[in-house]
């Protein structure tokens, strides 16, 4: 039996080199491949819908048939109803799967991976999902499914990755009462929904995963199966790049393209370890926190799009790895602070902002107007009258020092009238009180 298990396992290596050019359908799959284990299949053409015979495969532990033309629903026993209870990779993304995922994941499953990114399917996300207590990613981006936010997945202990993205999710995301809130999260993805309300204040205090990481070693999420390279796309510094080798480092949140409103939380800056936050495209208000100024790892902040208000705050300045800043279109005001990042960033970046002055957009600072002597300093009593660069003045003040105290002296040897050296004393007195107070 050994034998025979080695033989199949070397014919699923044959059917993952093999690219089908024409429009294939998946042969059903006998009683003598029972003892399978890995079925790689994507990257073909698959067409039609998964045999039932499928369920036949009682040892199998991954199965990736993605990136095919597959279609139909999705049999009950890739829910783990026990007929495959070691399954713990189901990969179906790009595909055209429809109908409900089915609500059959039983208690003691060993689904770690659940991948259904980019299909038709609709309806609820199924709530036998919570008895999958191994499960670390869950995607289901890039369907139709209609529901509010699936709260009770934060009971999961192991899940790091949950993307809803460009879905029909709607309404506010308010966590039940005692109940754990997605601890081990690194990878969260609700944009392109329509989620309204506040931000979710209580999930992001307990997002710790995304807090300290410096103990987490530096490895591949393959390690989880290492036949199966897991994927997942994501916006990241302004466009959307396949990550095809997750890091146990990375971390990640994206609440864009929502209908969310209110301030941005304080407690978004205890989230030391992300490395890219978008809040764009929804109706934040108030101020940018000073407190994300601690977020060290950052390297790529969008707040485009919002109704934020005030500065920018001069924390911002020690985010020493930020690639990537996009604060358009909002109403904020003041200095853009320099140094560091800040020099990198170009115009693109503030557009829409009436309001700010500086480097490098082209309206000049209050302030940096002010770093200039004003006029009216040299204008007492009529005195240098015309509006000059203050160097050239106070050589003006040189001479006029030197001139007056020579002419002075030649006065007061040769026995001038007296009324004429008081004039000349005043005056080189007032000339040296105002060089005392430039000093």
């Amino acid at each position: 039996m050994k034998g025979l298990t080695q033989w199949y396992f070397v014919l699923c290596l044959l059917l993952l080199s093999f690219n089908c050019h024409v429009d294939c359908s998946l042969s059903s799959f006998s009683s003598n491949s029972a003892s399978l284990e890995v079925v790689l299949m994507s990257n073909n053409n698959f067409v039609g819908e998964i045999p039932s015979s499928i369920c036949n495969l009682m040892s199998i532990s991954v199965l990736d048939l993605s990136n095919n033309e597959l279609s139909g629903a999705i049999p009950d026993c890739l829910g783990s109803r026990g007929k495959m209870p070691n399954l713990s990779v189901l990969d179906l993304h790009m595909n055209k799967f429809h109908g409900n995922i089915p609500d059959s994941f039983v208690v003691g499953n060993t689904l770690e991976i659940l991948n259904l990114n980019n299909n038709d399917f609709d309806g609820p996300v199924p709530k036998s999902l919570v008895n999958c207590n191994d499960l670390e990613v869950l995607n289901l981006g890039n369907n139709k499914i209609n529901d509010t936010f699936p709260h009770w997945l934060g009971t999961l202990p192991q899940l790091q990755v949950l993307v809803l993205r460009f879905n029909y999710f709607h309404g506010r995301i308010s966590p039940s009462e005692n109940e754990s809130h997605f601890s081990a999260l690194r990878i969260l993805d609700l944009s392109h929904n329509e989620f309204s309300g506040l931000l979710p204040t209580t999930y992001l205090k307990s997002f710790s995963g995304m807090m300290n990481l410096s103990n987490v070693q530096r490895t591949s999420m393959d390690i989880l199966n290492p036949s199966y390279h897991f994927s997942v796309l994501v916006t990241m510094k302004g466009r959307d790049r396949v990550l095809e080798r997750i890091q146990t480092l990375f971390t990640t949140i994206d609440m864009s393209s929502n209908k969310f409103h209110g301030k941005i939380p304080e407690i978004v800056g205890n989230l030391i370890s992300l490395q890219v936050l978008n809040f764009s495209h929804n109706s934040l208000t108030g101020h940018i926190p000073s407190s994300m100024g601690k977020l060290t790892a950052l390297e790529s902040l969008d707040l485009s799009t919002n109704k934020l208000v005030g500065e920018i705050p001069m924390q911002l300045n020690g985010l020493e790895f930020l690639e990537v800043l996009n604060l358009s279109q909002n109403q904020l005001v003041g200095l853009i602070p320099l140094g560091n990042q800040f020099n990198t960033f170009l115009n693109d970046s503030y557009g829409g902002n009436l309001g700010l002055c500086g480097f490098p957009v082209s309206k000049r600072c209050g302030k940096d107007e002010e770093q200039e002597p004003p006029e009216s300093a040299f204008h007492e009593e009529g005195i240098y009258s015309c509006p000059l660069d203050w160097k050239f003045v106070m050589m003006g003040y040189g001479c006029g020092l030197v001139l007056g105290l020579s002419t002075g002296y030649i006065m007061l040897t040769i026995g001038k009238p007296e009324w004429l050296v008081r004039m000349v004393q005043r005056l080189g007195y007032k000339i040296l009180r105002r060089l005392k107070s430039y000093h």
